[in-house]
C-alpha cells in the first residue's frame, strides 16, 4: 500500500515550480488569513496610532477587514490606499488572481481570469489591470558591466499594399517601437519610444546604462555614437549574417523579445500602442523577478502591494 498522504500532496523533487497551488491552498485559505499576511507585510513594525502617537497593539474587528487600537479603539483600515480599496470582491480571489498572474510565463488574460475566478469579465478587467499597475519599475539600479541593447517593432503590418514590396518597405508604419536593454545575467529594461532615430535612443541609453558599460548591439547605425558618451561598444552585423563575434551578440535580449511577442500573440493576440508599456512593465518584471523569494514570483507579486499616499508611520 502507497505511502503517500493523498490528502497532503506535495511538490514533486523533480518539479521546476516553486509554488504550487496547494501550498497557496494552504497559505490562504481564506479572507482573514490573506488580511493578516497584508498588514504584516504593510505594518512591519506593528501600526503606528496618530492618536496615541506611538506604535500599539490593534486587534481585528469582528466582521470587518480593520483593526483597533487596543487603548484608544480607533480604527485602521490596511486596504484603503491599496489596489484593493472599495472592491466588494473576496481578498483570497484578488490573492489567486495574483497567483494565476504570477505563475504562468507568458501570462493570463482578463477572459481567462473571468473563467477562472468566476467573476464578471468587467470585475476580471479591473482586477487585471490593477494587479498590473503594480508591475512598473520606477527608480530601478541602473545597468552596468555587459549589457546588450536592441530595438523591435510591435504591432500589425498595413494593408492595401500593391505588392510585398511596398508592403516591405512601409512595414514599420503601423508598428511601435520599443527599446530593450539588459544587463548580463542581470535586470532589463524595456521602453516604447517613437522612433528608432539615434537622437531617441542615445538619451534612453545614458538613462538606464552605467558610464563605461559595455554595450552590445546590432548594426543599426543610431548605435554609432555611444562610444561618444562614454560606452564601451561593439556590435554584430546581422544583415551580413553575423550573429555571434566571441562575447559579442544580443541573443539575450532578442530571447526576450520573442518571449513577449509569443505572449502578445497566444495569450492577448493584440495590443494597442496606448497600452503597450503596461504589458512590457509586466513581462520585464516578470524577467527580473523568475527567481525572487520561497513562493517564487507570487513573492515579487505581493511584495509591491503598498498604501498609496502619505504614510500615518512616524518617521
Amino acid at each position: 500500500m502507497s505511502k503517500v498522504d493523498r490528502n497532503k500532496p506535495k511538490r514533486g523533487t523533480a518539479s521546476e515550480s516553486r509554488y504550487t497551488l496547494f501550498e497557496f491552498d494552504r497559505d490562504f485559505p481564506d479572507d482573514a488569513t490573506c488580511l493578516d499576511y497584508l498588514v504584516r507585510d504593510l505594518y512591519p513594525d506593528g501600526i503606528y496610532c496618530p492618536k496615541c502617537e506611538r506604535v500599539t497593539k490593534h486587534h481585528r474587528d469582528a466582521n470587518r477587514p480593520s483593526y483597533s487600537c487596543q487603548f484608544c479603539g480607533r480604527h485602521e483600515h490596511p486596504l484603503v490606499g491599496t489596489i484593493f480599496e472599495n472592491s466588494a470582491t473576496s481578498l483570497r480571489l484578488w490573492f489567486y488572481a495574483m497567483y494565476l498572474m504570477a505563475s504562468t510565463r507568458c501570462g493570463i488574460s482578463a477572459k481567462q481570469l473571468e473563467r477562472e475566478l468566476g467573476v464578471t469579465y468587467k470585475t476580471a478587467w479591473r482586477m487585471f489591470n490593477k494587479i498590473r499597475s503594480l508591475l512598473s519599475e520606477d527608480g530601478a539600479e541602473m545597468l552596468s558591466g555587459t549589457v546588450e541593447v536592441d530595438e523591435t517593432y510591435v504591432g500589425g503590418k498595413r494593408r492595401g499594399f500593391k505588392n510585398r514590396q511596398d508592403a516591405a518597405l512601409h512595414r514599420l508604419d503601423s508598428k511601435t517601437t520599443v527599446l530593450g536593454m539588459v544587463q548580463r545575467r542581470g535586470q532589463i529594461r524595456a521602453e516604447v519610444v517613437p522612433n528608432n532615430k539615434r537622437t531617441t535612443l542615445v538619451p534612453v541609453i545614458i538613462e538606464s546604462v552605467a558610464p563605461g558599460a559595455k554595450v552590445y548591439t546590432d548594426q543599426l547605425r543610431s548605435y554609432q555614437r555611444l562610444p561618444k558618451v562614454g560606452f564601451e561598444h561593439a556590435h554584430v552585423d546581422h544583415s551580413a549574417k553575423v550573429y555571434v563575434s566571441g562575447d559579442v551578440h544580443t541573443n539575450t535580449i532578442e530571447g526576450f523579445w520573442w518571449l513577449l511577442k509569443a505572449g502578445i500573440r497566444g495569450v492577448y493576440h493584440g495590443v494597442s500602442p496606448k497600452h503597450l508599456q503596461s504589458y512590457l512593465d509586466e513581462y520585464t518584471f516578470r524577467y527580473n523577478h523568475r527567481l525572487d523569494g520561497e513562493r517564487g514570483m507570487f513573492s515579487a507579486f505581493l511584495r509591491q502591494v503598498q498604501k498609496a499616499g502619505p504614510s500615518e508611520q512616524p518617521s
